[in-house]
């Protein structure tokens, strides 16, 4: 079965305080050479078909209930086998 992949991210010109709190913490764990970090949402579905209609409405899916699209963008992909 196909996986269809959402992935949700706050829009740019919108504050990350979690972003901004983990980016702050990586040099005190020794992590350098990180300019900034941005926390978003994934979600996996599992689909009967990926065809266009369902990526469709996985849109849907994404736009009205898994992101918020005052503050939030998303992208959805179909997850290829490994």
């Amino acid at each position: 079965m196909p996986r269809v992949i959402v992935d949700v991210m706050p829009k740019p010109e919108i504050l990350d305080p979690q972003g901004k709190a983990v980016h702050g913490a990586l040099p005190r764990l020794g992590f350098d050479g990180v300019s900034d970090v941005r926390q978003g949402k994934r979600f996996e579905l599992q689909v009967e078909q990926a065809d266009e209609a369902t990526l469709a409405e996985v849109g849907r899916i994404a736009e009205t209930l898994l992101s918020n699209p005052v503050i939030e963008d998303y992208a959805v992909r179909v997850e290829e086998p490994a």
